[in-house]
């Protein structure tokens, strides 16, 4: 049995973000249509390093995708440092079983995140938007910028991080970096000064209390809430929960996981009727995205395994072509 070993480096060169960000409608597409085969990731805590470990098989039945991810989530390790979050993915053949590739899964999990909202900015955020405020000076932070930049015209951003020194070192690598990303990447002095003068908001943090009040959020603002990954955490508050229309990566991940929705879920601030629609479904046709320029709109990503194991393929196919990665036989 052959193997192809494939690095974060050929995962990048594979594909661009702008083309992750097609290839996560199509698999949200799937998932919404009933063509999915995907469990409830399996959750594994190892509670002495405050971390986790995640289990995620996917098989898309309308693409033939079929593989898995194991990802592991220990915010320690930024004391130590190394990222927080470490990942790889197994893709199997659709049709033999065979397992054909291992690759890195650290760098697509950023990229597949970012992607899915840039998906929701491209379906559900203000054709005019050009600011935009990033909560979390991560990796993950960095993919949401690039996603949101593909899709809006974005003149500014601006970040905030707990840390300043990590907010500061973002914004200077980011400004940096060229097309798509604006020039004007600043670090906000406060949570209030990045969301009242944002059209975007991206919330990529680990945090377990909210980090921005939802007073300051405008009329007509998008929303795309990436960390709260399990019930008791939350990013954003209730009461922007209730003002949004909220659009979910998947209905029975999120209404599990996602402390976002789950807590003012407990408090009866909303009920379940309140989430408008899966993301695959406005992908369909089949649920409005945005409605009118005033709405604020909320996407909550919990991460789903059909977004790795579309992804891990659309790689490994590009991979061959290039001729990227490293072959071995098992």
């Amino acid at each position: 049995m052959k193997l192809r070993l494939l690095s974060k480096n050929d995962v990048q060169r594979a594909l661009p973000m702008r083309e992750c960000i097609e290839v996560m409608k199509t698999a949200f597409a799937q998932l919404s249509a009933g063509e999915a085969n995907v469990p409830l990731r399996t959750q594994l805590p190892v509670p002495q390093h405050e971390g986790v470990t995640l289990f995620m098989p996917a098989y898309l039945a309308g693409s033939g995708d079929l593989g898995a991810k194991i990802v592991s989530v220990f915010p320690r390790n930024l004391g130590r440092g190394l990222p927080t979050i470490h990942a790889v993915v197994v893709v199997v053949d659709g049709e033999t079983g065979v397992p054909v590739a291992l690759m890195d899964g650290t760098y697509l999990t950023a990229l597949r995140t970012g992607a899915a909202s840039g998906a929701a900015t491209d379906l559900l955020a203000r054709p005019d938007a050009e600011v935009v405020a990033i909560f979390g000076a991560g990796t993950q932070g960095r993919t949401q910028l690039e996603a949101v930049c593909a899709v809006r015209p974005i003149a500014r951003a601006l970040v905030y991080d707990a840390n300043p020194d990590q907010a500061a070192r973002y914004a200077a690598e980011l400004s940096g970096r060229g097309a798509p990303i604006p020039a004007d990447v600043r670090v906000a002095a406060s949570p209030a000064e990045a969301v009242r003068q944002a059209d975007v908001i991206c919330t990529a943090t680990t945090s377990t209390t909210p980090v921005f009040a939802g007073r300051d959020v405008r009329p007509g603002t998008h929303i795309n809430a990436i960390g709260a990954y399990t019930p008791q955490m939350q990013e954003v508050d209730a009461e922007t929960i209730r003002r949004a229309k909220v659009v979910i990566d998947s209905r029975q991940a999120s209404l599990a996981e996602a402390g976002d929705l789950l807590i003012p879920l407990q408090q009866g601030i909303i009920t379940e009727a309140h989430i408008h629609a899966e993301l695959g479904e406005i992908v369909l046709g089949r649920r409005p995205g945005r409605e009118r320029a005033d709405e604020i709109t909320y996407f909550k990503s919990v991460g789903v395994a059909v977004q790795d194991v579309a992804a891990a393929r659309r790689v490994l196919n590009r991979a061959a072509e290039l001729g990227l990665g490293v072959e071995i036989e098992l």
